[in-house]
């Protein structure tokens, strides 16, 4: 089956519904698509004026909170980065899977009462997904920067021995400290010249001590050893070593700032750890409940909209239509047209005839139909 639903609607007088059961027959037949009835309470109406405003609000509140779910459903992929196969498993409307939800949707009366004005459940709806956006914002940031922080000092830890940080790589038993005249210096040598520095290095300048090298890392290119020296010659040293391809690391040895640097580390893990299922917690249930929001925008749309194309008193009957593949979509629409289009003669001809540029009919002929049309794909991750 495919992750898309159709979500349609049709007049609910006998003929329309005659012509509903000739789709239902048709698409069966042919294995076209999996039709349900899509059960929509009857709400107050108020004027037609205050529907069609309400269509265009419904239609932006519509994309803002498919957008939000997009959003929420990425973030539970960053946040579930060591778990992403499980990632499903936080993605769901009320605890069941989002296609069970969307197929034997109920109209929530508690969360949002169908005998209030129309207005006011879409102010509901609107105030509510604000909210969470507001959240999601909030607490994403708070964690995105928590986790830059770590990423920084773990990319401080993952580069060569030239670059990388040395605090989890040197100990105070590697170096001459506290000493007027010596001081102890690191240098980087290529693999292949390990030989040639332990021959060398005592000669690179005078006041070398000697036998006081030692290989304290090594990366895939190199090691890093320590040497002892008199601190007036570094310099000299420096420039002979350079000459032979030694490379001198710019480092001395405070065992405070690497304390510091050890326990910042430690201390991030720990406050990401600590964050991390609060959070996830928190994007499980307000992603459910976006979705659920989501879902019942979807069923006030296709009120409004029926009852702007087909008048009053309200009387239709919404199908949820779930297209069986991918490629059987286009003949789905085709059945759709050929059952539909006494309902709408101008905009069936242009749908078969999209070269027919038709007076009057200012719309993108993609998204109009004969019929009350409304998509939902729940390919969020995609």
């Amino acid at each position: 089956m495919s992750s898309e639903f159709w979500l349609i609607s049709a007049p609910g007088d006998k003929e329309n519904l005659q012509a509903l059961e000739r789709m239902n027959t048709v698409t069966s037949k042919s294995n076209l698509s999996h039709n349900t009835k899509f059960a929509i309470p009857d709400f107050k109406v108020g004027t037609l004026d205050s529907l069609v405003g309400l269509s265009d609000e419904l239609g932006k509140l519509d994309s803002f909170a498919e957008s939000l779910i997009k959003k929420m459903a990425q973030c539970v992929v960053e946040v579930m980065e060591d778990a992403k196969g499980r990632v499903h498993e936080n993605l769901l409307a009320n605890g069941v899977d989002l296609t069970s939800f969307v197929t034997r949707f109920e109209w929530d009366m508690a969360k949002y009462p169908a005998k209030q004005p129309l207005v006011v459940v879409v102010d509901t709806l609107e105030k509510q997904l604000a909210q969470i956006e507001t959240d999601l914002k909030n607490r994403t940031a708070a964690y995105n920067t928590l986790k830059g922080n770590l990423e920084n000092l773990e990319r401080k830890s993952s580069g060569n021995l030239l670059t990388r940080t040395l605090a989890d790589i040197v100990n105070k038993e590697d170096f001459v400290l506290d000493s007027e005249y010596l001081v102890t210096l690191l240098v980087i040598v290529q693999k292949p010249n390990y030989s040639q520095w332990q021959k060398t290095y005592e000669s690179l300048s005078d006041m070398v001590v000697p036998r006081s090298t030692k290989l304290i890392a090594e990366d895939n290119e190199g090691g890093l050893f320590t040497v002892t020296l008199f601190r007036k010659v570094i310099d000299d040293f420096k420039v002979k070593a350079r000459e032979k391809k030694f490379i001198v690391r710019e480092f001395f040895y405070d065992e405070k700032e690497i304390k510091t640097e050890r326990e910042e580390m430690t201390k991030l893990l720990s406050e990401k750890k600590q964050q991390y299922g609060p959070l996830l917690r928190w994007l499980k249930v307000n992603f459910s409940e976006s979705f659920i929001a989501w879902i019942h925008i979807k069923a006030l749309r296709v009120f409004v909209e029926s009852v702007l194309r087909y008048g009053l008193p309200v009387n239709f009957q919404a199908v949820l239509l779930q297209p069986h593949k991918k490629a059987t979509t286009k003949r789905l629409r085709e059945v759709l047209n050929s059952v539909f289009k006494h309902l709408d003669e101008v905009a069936a001809a242009s749908i078969l005839d999209a070269s027919v540029d038709i007076p009057g009919l200012q719309l993108n002929n993609q998204d109009y139909f004969p019929y009350v049309y409304f998509h939902i794909d729940l390919s969020l991750l995609d």
